[in-house]
């Protein structure tokens, strides 16, 4: 299977635009044409003001343990024993960011970037789907995303049969396997980009299937679609960008631990603190 025709991305993409451009314009790959930026959430409606008060009086406090442990601190709050009223005020007030990620095996984990970035939602589901985790956390990214890629890929993986018609496969799994076990946290991504360099349908159709797609998915939604997925080589991942026609506009291998583009940083981390303070401001209202 080629990778400009991977199956169907299993989260939902949220359209940036048409992406159309005028009948005489020249005949270009459509780029996208929306950005995401920060939308607040809506406050919660048809809830007591007791009610929104005291969630907001729980999240208040989780913000001042986040800021006081710092960004990498990874300050939590457990949701899942709170009652359903409650978790519902909570979920429509930190609404939804630009990443979103879940895993397939050996757990299953959903992850929500909220609107306010470097701040997590994150859920464990058991197999009979009851909730096992559900919590807030800070961090450029939820460990069991990292955890989950090292679980499931290996170290080592033996080069593939090289079928006729392919042209650099054999010189790209090599630097691929070389560049995977040379790489240490802390190293800079080997990025290897697949769109400009002259590789043939049966080069790309090797590498999938060599490769393949594993148990960690990542869409990150900003300029276009970014979808990222684990392979079966540790620290090796597949990052593809959509425009907002869907159409694929750089398909790429990354070597790392975690491809920036899916990780918050520590300066948005500071701006959300800020706008997440003002808006549980607004939630408070008189009893």
């Amino acid at each position: 299977m080629n990778p400009s025709t991977m199956r169907p991305f299993p989260i939902s993409v949220v359209a940036m635009g048409p992406g159309s451009q005028g009948e005489e314009a020249p005949d270009y790959l459509p780029m996208p044409k929306g950005m995401e930026t920060f939308s607040q959430p809506r406050l919660p409606d048809n809830v007591a003001p007791e009610v929104v008060n005291q969630a907001a009086s729980l999240v208040g406090a989780y913000v001042d343990e986040a800021e006081k442990v710092g960004f990498a601190g990874g300050a939590t709050l457990n949701l899942r024993d709170l009652d359903a009223t409650m978790r519902d005020v909570i979920n429509q007030s930190m609404g939804f960011g630009e990443v979103s990620a879940f895993t397939t095996a050996p757990q299953h984990w959903r992850v929500q970037e909220t609107a306010f970035s470097g701040i997590w939602r994150v859920l464990q589901v058991a197999d009979d789907g009851a909730m096992v985790v559900d919590r807030l956390e800070t961090g450029d990214i939820p460990a069991p995303l990292t955890e989950t890629m090292l679980a499931t890929a290996t170290a080592d993986l033996p080069p593939p049969d090289y079928p006729v018609g392919c042209m650099n496969a054999q010189a790209l799994v090599e630097e691929i396997r070389m560049q995977a076990a040379a790489w240490q946290p802390g190293d800079a991504a080997h990025v290897i980009n697949l769109t400009l360099l002259p590789v043939s349908d049966a080069d790309l159709d090797t590498l999938y299937g060599w490769l393949g797609h594993r148990e960690v998915s990542i869409l990150s939604r900003g300029y276009g679609n970014c979808r990222i997925t684990s392979t079966r080589l540790k620290n090796v991942w597949w990052v593809q960008y959509f425009n907002s026609m869907d159409a694929l506009i750089l398909n790429s291998i990354e070597v790392i631990g975690m491809p920036e583009v899916a990780l918050a940083a520590d300066e948005d981390f500071t701006d959300s603190v800020e706008r997440l303070r003002e808006y549980l401001d607004m939630m408070v209202e008189p009893v």
